[in-house]
């Protein structure tokens, strides 16, 4: 079985605030794997290249609250025979799930929906956070078209600014 080196989120600590300078000039990088291969453009897709990526980091189970800014994502991480969709109630159990999940595998991954699902879950990351686990939280976004129109979508906080989640859990994660 080759193992795949998670860069320097072993080394993560202190908390870095900002998203393109990580502290002490480290960049964390998942490595390719002797596994890796290179599809054609036509059938790459953000979506099936985390979902690849999460099974060569170890995950096999990934916990989600599906949303409709993470439906499309979901469908391609449920794509993947290698990952088992474990859907959960609510975005802080999916959190603690993952939690769980690297403590006794190593790594662990969480699938939730724009600003509603990334601030109920911040609580179970930033303690995985604390503890210096490797959780792994993705969290849907509006569409690339939505930004810069000064429109207030719903799942947000109310205000056209969708930087909003992102700043928050700058404090309490290696990258974001």
């Amino acid at each position: 079985m080759a193992t795949t080196n998670l860069g320097s989120l072993e080394k993560c600590k202190p908390p870095c605030n900002d998203v393109a300078n990580p502290p002490n000039g480290t960049v964390s990088t998942i490595q390719k794997s002797a596994s890796a291969t290179t599809l054609a453009t036509s059938e790459s897709t953000l979506g099936s290249h985390l979902a690849r990526r999460l099974v060569e980091v170890g995950v096999t189970d990934i916990f989600t609250v599906p949303g409709d800014f993470n439906l499309t994502l979901l469908d391609y991480l449920i794509a993947e025979p290698k990952l088992k969709n474990v859907g959960c109630c609510n975005e802080l159990n999916a959190g603690y799930a993952a939690d769980g999940y690297a403590r006794s595998r190593g790594v662990g991954a969480c699938v939730v929906t724009f600003t509603v699902g990334g601030l109920s879950v911040i609580n179970a990351i930033a303690g995985a956070y604390s503890e210096n686990l490797p959780v792994i939280c993705i969290v849907g976004g509006p569409n690339s078209n939505d930004f810069g129109t000064n429109r207030i979508l719903h799942h947000t906080i109310g205000l056209p600014d969708f930087s909003q989640e992102l700043r928050c859990f700058q404090t309490v994660t290696c990258y974001q």
